[in-house]
């Protein structure tokens, strides 16, 4: 028997979108500059979690606010790329953490950038790895 589609159904939009886009990131990174690929890396700090698993990751370090990906390598002046990646969704905009954290690395040298799409990343990737003198 042969399924029929329900053409009153519209297929939900995707709640990873931050995700799809910061996977689209790493993969282009990586191809783009393979000698320092292994610099770029996510930082596993969301998640839904019980208490016993999140007073563990507290207590290993794991700090709210801390951006999605930071790309190890020094540039320009700074120590490192923090990137936070936030979708063009309304009220997508940075938690109290997430400025604090900001606010942190950048007094301690880092570059800090918030990407809404591919391009911003790409854009701001390629602007920290070759800065205009």
């Amino acid at each position: 028997m042969k399924a029929i589609a329900n053409k009153t159904t519209t297929r939900k939009k995707s709640r990873h979108i931050e995700s799809q886009i910061q996977q689209s990131c790493v993969k282009w990174f990586r191809l783009q500059f393979p000698e320092i690929g292994l610099l770029l890396f996510a930082v596993p700090n969301g998640g839904a979690r019980n208490k016993r698993e999140a007073g563990i990751l507290k207590g290993e370090g794991v700090t709210a606010g801390v951006a999605d990906m930071i790309l190890l390598k020094p540039s320009g002046g700074f120590a490192s790329l923090c990137i936070e990646f936030k979708t063009e969704e309304k009220g997508s905009t940075q938690r109290e953490t997430q400025k604090q954290w900001q606010k942190a690395a950048e007094a301690a040298g880092n570059k800090y950038v918030i990407c809404r799409s591919f391009d911003d990343f790409r854009k701001e990737v390629i602007s920290y790895l070759f800065p205009k003198k």
